[in-house]
């Protein structure tokens, strides 16, 4: 295995990510990629259960990952820190705290079924954090492959500008190598009986055969490269020849701003098309010193600043993901952005304002770890000793203080009630409930006091599933859980002043707090917007964050039904306050009450969850299918066939999918599948409002 001094080639790291719709072989992707750069020496497969990056015990028996897990590879001098990423959509927050942090990313298509619901998903998280991702087109060798008409829907459907880079020889399980359209070879793989080939491809002049397709889509390729360089137009125009260089290049270059995405081919099961996709990481996405230096706040003024991927810079790592690990405890992963951090050295929690002890540092592979001195800027590592460290949280230096941007995480939407089983459960569950929440910002626990039960949200049926499934193996805790609900949220429909006045006197210095409060609605999934308009001091500035504490405190229940209120502005506008009995206690309580009289005068809606379902079915199905959702209040946004295969595209709440698995089973003997991504809140209809009116 190569080795390399981080410190001194930066230019060689690559931070990069594997992002895919469900079994679009994402992991045996990544696996084959492990294999052929040294980190593992046997390939391990999905159906197996005997993956390297899918190591929990829930990702093997169901053949998905799970959790995102990191791990570093060494390929021609480079060293590639690699997060293979969930492709279910219940667990999306493991790939957005992901893609905050790579530098590029790897999205793997299906050759079959192209672009799907969540390759859409990912596709917009990566573009929220502007991540440079090129697409390696997998499955060539599957019935009904076809190259082209996947390139097609990434048009389509991701609105992307794709470009071939390669050819595919040989179509469906006659597939046996890749056309090089830049270097102008074929890279041809030895046929192994259908059996997993891991060995170089060998180059040969291209066919004769393939030499018009070859001309034409290097034609197309080449124009689409020197229109992204100025200076190469020119020459291109005027008839010079474009060196292979020269094209590799400026082709990284419009990569790394985003204007392309080089799209690569082969079958991962059978090790074709993996040694040129691992050059292509190499030659065309960045290094931490090729995207733009890292953004952030200071702590007190909250003035924009950057930082440089500089070694000897002030320190600014990023928290991404906590881990509970059963050997060595809690686990913190960092990216480091500028500095260095040491192994033992103390360091600053910037968000928390606390003082940790930086204790030993890890190189991760999976859930395996080797122990490092010291980390540079550019690289990732995980912590031990980081107590008070959670995700999105800043560490970096007090003289220099830069808070970064954390991870966004979108709410759960989905929440079933859990009990322990017997009284010697309750700490053990307790504990569970801890330490789950600390690794996962989108499973959140609460207690509810009018029913006496711990109630438990996530993303989906399986996300929480898988929860209790981890309870049970990993902290010994066996517990009862109701069906699942959905989690509504509530909204105001119309604009008004409400007013909170908290007074209490019980001799001596008694409390006082007054608040009035502006509430305008907002549209669909702005959220919760906090403003102070206080001008002349009526409310003195010390109090104006407690003021907002008590108002969202108060949002977390609204009039409905004691769900979260969403989507409106709180403008503080005017309060007064005593110079003795003022207090922050005050303040927060006058806060709640404005919000509570508020929520009572205005015109509440109940806002319901909607999904964006994809079914594909086998045509004799469809009539069936669509009847089904019809009784679901699916509105039908698209049905588009392909070969004997349906696809149908719906939205409908989330509500009405509950059992959908058991039922498409039913209906398509079997044969169709799905997949589902939660969209926007909408408001219920008073007809449905009714009978809803029990749930709620």
């Amino acid at each position: 295995m190569d080795t390399l001094q981080t410190g001194d080639k930066i230019s060689n790291i690559r931070n990069i990510g594997f992002i895919a719709h469900i079994d679009a072989g994402k992991t045996t992707v990544t696996e084959r990629v492990l294999y052929l750069t040294g980190r593992i020496r046997n390939v391990g497969g999905v159906d197996e259960g005997t993956t390297a990056m899918d190591w929990m015990p829930q990702e093997r028996e169901r053949g998905i990952t799970i959790t995102a897990a990191a791990t570093t590879s060494y390929w021609k001098d480079h060293m590639v820190n690699i997060i293979d990423t969930p492709g279910h959509v219940d667990f999306t927050a493991e790939v957005e705290r992901s893609l905050r942090v790579l530098d590029g990313g790897i999205v793997v298509l299906d050759a079959v079924a192209g672009v799907q619901s969540q390759s859409e998903t990912v596709w917009r998280q990566a573009d929220t954090y502007k991540v440079p991702r090129i697409a390696f087109v997998n499955k060539m060798d599957r019935v009904g492959a076809s190259y082209e008409r996947t390139i097609e829907t990434m048009r389509r459907r991701l609105r992307a500008n794709p470009i071939p880079v390669q050819l595919p020889l040989g179509e469906e399980d006659g597939f046996y190598g890749v056309i090089d359209l830049i270097g102008g070879r074929a890279l041809v793989y030895q046929n192994n009986d259908g059996k997993v080939s891991l060995t170089p491809p060998d180059e040969m002049p291209i066919p004769e055969d393939e030499m018009s397709q070859y001309n034409e889509y290097r034609q197309a390729m080449i124009e689409k490269i020197v229109e992204t360089d100025e200076s190469l137009l020119i020459r291109y125009l005027e008839g010079e020849d474009i060196s292979e260089e020269e094209l590799r290049q400026a082709l990284r270059k419009a990569t790394i701003n985003r204007i392309l995405v080089p799209v690569l081919c082969g079958t991962a099961i059978r090790g074709k098309g993996i040694h040129p996709l691992l050059d292509a990481i190499i030659q065309y996405l960045p290094s931490p010193a090729d995207v733009p230096p890292v953004e952030g706040k200071t702590p007190k003024s909250e003035q924009i600043e950057y930082r440089d991927p500089d070694k000897e810079g002030p320190l600014a790592a990023l928290a991404f993901k906590v881990v509970s690990d059963p050997f060595v405890g809690r686990l913190v992963f960092l990216r480091v952005y500028s500095g260095t951090v040491k192994a033992g050295g103390l360091v600053n929690n910037l968000t928390k304002d606390k003082r940790e002890r930086m204790g030993r540092l890890l190189r991760m592979h999976a859930n395996h770890r080797e122990e490092l001195e010291q980390v540079q800027a550019g690289d990732i590592c995980a912590a031990i000793g980081l107590k008070d460290t959670f995700t999105g949280d800043t560490i970096g230096t007090q003289d220099r203080p830069l808070i970064l941007e954390p991870p966004k995480f979108p709410e759960p939407v989905i929440s079933v009630a859990i009990e322990p089983s017997t009284r010697a459960d309750q700490d053990r569950l307790s504990e569970a409930l801890r330490k789950l929440s600390e690794e996962d910002p989108t499973f959140q626990v609460r207690f509810n006091d009018e029913t006496s039960q711990t109630v438990m949200s996530g993303m989906g049926e399986l996300h929480l599933e898988v929860l209790v499934d981890r309870m049970k193996r990993e902290f010994s805790v066996s517990a009862n859980v109701g069906s699942p609900r959905v989690s509504y949220r509530e909204t105001l429909k119309n604009r008004l002043k409400t007013e909170g006045r908290f007074v209490r006197q019980s001799g001596g210095h008694g409390q006082y707090g007054h608040v009035v409060l502006e509430i305008e609605p907002l549209e669909r999934g702005e959220g919760i917007i906090f403003e102070n308009a206080i001008t002349g001091g009526s409310i003195p500035r010390e109090y104006i964050s407690a003021v907002e504490s008590g108002v969202r405190q108060a949002l977390d229940n609204g009039p409905l039904g004691g769900y979260p209120l969403v989507d409106l502005k709180i403008k503080l506008v005017d309060g007064s306050y005593h110079q003795v009995d003022s207090s922050e206690m005050a303040f927060r309580s006058a806060g709640m009450l404005a919000i509570r009289e508020g929520a009572t005068k205005s015109r509440a809606a109940l806002l319901e969850p909607m999904v964006e379902l994809e079914v594909v079915t086998p045509g004799e199905f469809l009539s069936d299918i669509i009847g089904d959702l019809g009784t679901r209040r699916a509105q039908i946004k698209i049905i588009e066939g392909q070969e004997d295969l349906q696809t149908v595209r719906a939205m409908l709440p989330l509500g009405e999918t509950f059992s959908y698995t058991t039922a498409l089973r039913s209906l398509s003997r079997g044969r169709a599948n799905y997949s589902m991504e939660f969209k926007y809140y909408e408001p219920v209809s008073e007809n449905v409002l009714k009978t809803l009116v029990n749930v709620v």
